[in-house]
């Protein structure tokens, strides 16, 4: 009878441990391994008191420093919980905009545009418009006045002159767009030596700035648009299948250094139009996806070339006419007439045109059922 009334009296009191309970967690361990120990001395009001020589020799001041240093963790955890690139919850998946491609050197670099993150539209259409599209423009008949006789006459003068057979109106026709070498080997047939193709090249072209007299004028409306996107700090590339030192002298002629972020020269590139690779290349050179890149030209190959690379294109009526030139996504017959707004509705790539339009299924016709009985008994 007493082993049982001390057995109950011992299940339900706490142990104390030199007056510390037995919960505390900073001694939840040690007290139950070393410091309560039975037999047991004393029993105290509320609990029972192991003997003072079986426990560890615990020390005020570490207590402290580890009470302080918990402390110090948990406030830091609670500053960093409500850091910016936190506030997002991780359901979502969302990646806070930095501005800044996240691996650098890769192509084709982050659509920057349309972060989930810019909650605003506002803020989006924006940053859209200001500095997230690219513009390409062609050299001659967009920036500069064009005369394309002068182009013709150029091969006509160097057929003459190497003894070649002139070429003919349709060749003449194809080759435009086209690097000389290009033309030289696969339109004109004149030889396919890569040495004796940059002879005749370079020595065309400087027929044709014999030609030309080294005068520039610049196209009607071509300053002032360039003058707008400057102000709205759209970046732009200069294309031209001329060689870059031409292009610098007529840049430095007409006054617009420093206005092109790239230039694309004959020098740059393997072919010319309506191979999209200029422009291509020009929209890696701006670091953008050719999606939010707008090229402008004066040509059907232009336009070819630039739909070939998934860019918007806008045709410049300075060479043909508009209804021959209805495939571009807008033709104009001056630069001017443009605004920031239209260029922020074609760099819209969520058009179906650039989307992955899933095919429709085609509902199958219920047939009737056939009139003759006699062929049905018969099958």
């Amino acid at each position: 009878m007493a082993d049982s009334i001390a057995a109950t009296s011992l299940i339900g009191y706490r142990p104390i441990c030199t007056g510390l309970t037995a919960r505390e967690p900073s001694l939840r361990r040690k007290s139950s391994s070393n410091s309560c120990r039975f037999p047991v001395k004393e029993l105290a009001a509320g609990g029972i008191v192991c003997a003072r020589s079986s426990l560890p020799k615990l020390r005020t001041s570490r207590l402290v420093n580890l009470s302080i240093k918990a402390l110090a963790t948990e406030v830091t955890k609670e500053a960093y919980a409500y850091r910016e690139d936190e506030r997002i919850p991780r359901t979502w998946k969302y990646s806070t905009d930095s501005g800044v491609d996240r691996k650098p050197g890769l192509w084709p670099p982050e659509n920057r545009a349309d972060k989930p993150s810019l909650h605003n539209p506002l803020l989006r259409q924006e940053r859209m418009g200001c500095g997230w599209l690219g513009v390409i423009f062609e050299w001659e008949g967009v920036i500069i006045e064009d005369n394309p006789d002068l182009e013709k006459e150029a091969w006509l003068a160097l057929s003459q002159e190497e003894g070649k057979s002139p070429p003919r109106e349709y060749m003449l026709k194809r080759v435009e767009g086209m690097k000389n070498e290009q033309a030289i080997s696969e339109v004109l047939c004149w030889s396919r030596d890569p040495a004796e193709m940059r002879r005749l090249s370079a020595r065309k072209e400087e027929i044709h700035q014999s030609l030309q007299g080294g005068i520039y004028r610049l196209q009607n409306g071509s300053k002032e648009f360039v003058k707008v996107l400057m102000h709205y700090k759209i970046p732009m590339a200069l294309v031209s299948t001329r060689p870059r030192k031409i292009l610098e002298n007529a840049i430095g002629a007409i006054g617009i250094e420093g206005v092109f972020t790239a230039i694309v020269a004959a020098e740059d590139v393997h072919r010319g139009k309506p191979d999209p690779e200029m422009f291509i290349y020009a929209s890696q050179l701006l670091n953008f996806i050719p999606e939010r890149c707008i090229v402008f030209g004066n040509s059907n190959q232009t336009v070819e070339a630039a739909h070939d690379s998934r860019m918007k294109c806008v045709a410049v009526a300075t060479k043909h006419p508009l209804y021959e030139l209805s495939a571009a996504n807008l033709v104009v017959r001056r630069l001017d007439e443009l605004s920031v707004v239209d260029l922020k509705n074609l760099a819209d790539i969520e058009s179906p045109e650039f989307g992955s339009v899933e095919p429709e299924m085609e509902l199958e016709e219920e047939s009737e059922p056939s009139t003759s009985v006699g062929a049905d008994i018969f099958w």
